[in-house]
């Protein structure tokens, strides 16, 4: 498990989310598959959770894939 925030808030770390394709937008620990959520949306109002904060689980699939799923959704957002 890891959180990364995203420079340009709220609104580029939701576009992050909705563009990985190998990472599936979910809350949820102990599984084998990896996630991705926008931890303040699940809270909802008054969390102190940052906006710009993604927070990913990584799971079993291959490294340099989930790496790659990563990088090609930062593209897009260019």
């Amino acid at each position: 498990m890891l959180s990364l925030r995203m420079a340009g808030g709220r609104e580029a770390a939701m576009r992050l989310a909705a563009r990985t394709q190998l990472f599936t937008r979910a809350t949820s620990l102990g599984g084998v598959e990896s996630l991705i959520e926008h931890r303040a949306s699940i809270e909802g109002p008054g969390t102190r959770v940052p906006q710009d904060l993604l927070r990913l689980s990584v799971g079993i699939e291959e490294p340099a894939d989930l790496i790659a799923d990563l990088e090609q959704a930062l593209r897009e957002d260019r």
